[in-house]
């Protein structure tokens, strides 16, 4: 008869001793890892390609105008200033967040780790908070990063840079407001809409179609079409003098409400308000028929609406 036999090996296995941070500490290592991975930080180079040069291409334009301040000075009316500064930027920012946003939510739920983030003593709030603090802090280094360049380059081309800067000290103060403003923007929505897909490509591709189709809808939704009489004069037979008839939009007084539709300025609009000026184009003529707290109104519900459903979403979810 034989004997069972066994083996024991030591393989060294002790108990962590280490230090517990408990809940704010593992809320603070998802928010680095969040942060890291917008950088492309510990993957290959080409996921750092996009990042780096997203940044590169936000102060580019500011380069531009610094180089015709030189030239002209930065008090010329030509020159585009901060309150000009994020329309230039508006479309970059839009399709870096499209891109790298689903990055940080998809990837995790996809591959299951998720349920492993989701034991205590972290939360489903805790989650998306940081992951949402992660992108919003890499979207407020693009949008300021520009601006900051601008306005030192401002104070060294100027003649007197005390001057300039007592002068337009209070562009600093509008273009943070501003600039937090699109940042939110650009954070929020992406994240939403990455919540409810497994696929990166979809939700980038879904984010990019809403904010560039919606700028051809609502032109032509408030475009206008004017009657054209000709007046035609003896002087040897030719036309010397053409009158112009009534114009009129197509969508008569709704108009002024289709101008919401164009989902892509909503943050621009709000920079317009924090600076006092107005974009000079049709749709923001058409604009400008609807109270100021309107398009304020507009903007905090494409803020806050896909910022309640992306919690929404990961409240429901179960491990």
């Amino acid at each position: 008869m034989t004997q069972a036999q066994g083996e024991i090996f030591d393989i060294g296995y002790q108990h962590y001793d280490g230090p517990r941070g408990g809940r704010l500490r593992a809320v603070w290592a998802l928010w680095v890892n969040g942060f890291r991975t917008t950088l492309g930080l510990g993957r290959g180079a080409l996921a750092k390609l996009l990042p780096f040069g997203m940044l590169i291409a936000t102060v580019a334009p500011a380069a531009g105008i610094l180089i015709l301040a030189a030239i002209l000075g930065p008090e010329e009316d030509l020159i585009p200033s901060h309150e000009d500064y994020y329309e230039l930027i508006a479309i970059l920012l839009l399709l870096f967040s499209a891109i790298i946003a689903p990055e940080l939510l998809i990837p995790d739920r996809r591959n299951g780790v998720i349920n492993l983030y989701l034991v205590r003593p972290l939360t489903a709030m805790d989650y998306v908070a940081a992951r949402w603090a992660a992108f919003l802090a890499l979207s407020l280094i693009l949008v300021y990063s520009g601006q900051v360049f601008l306005l030192i380059g401002f104070l060294l081309t100027a003649s007197d840079p005390v001057d300039y800067l007592r002068d337009n000290w209070l562009d600093i103060p509008k273009f943070l407001a501003a600039g937090a403003l699109v940042a939110l923007f650009v954070t929020t929505i992406p994240l939403a809409v990455s919540a409810f897909t497994t696929r990166r490509a979809y939700a980038a591709a879904v984010v990019i179609a809403v904010f560039v189709i919606s700028l051809p809808v609502t032109a032509a939704l408030t475009a206008q079409s004017c009657e054209i009489d000709y007046t035609t004069t003896s002087d040897d037979g030719r036309t010397v003098s053409s009158t112009f008839g009534d114009c009129e939009r197509a969508t008569g007084d709704l108009a002024k409400w289709f101008t919401l539709l164009d989902v892509g300025r909503a943050p621009i609009h709000m920079s317009d308000i924090i600076f006092g000026s107005e974009s000079e184009d049709d749709i923001a003529e058409v604009r400008k028929e609807l109270h100021a707290s309107i398009p304020i109104a507009w903007y905090a519900l494409l803020v806050l609406g896909p910022g309640a459903l992306l919690l929404y979403r990961y409240r429901r979810m179960t491990i």
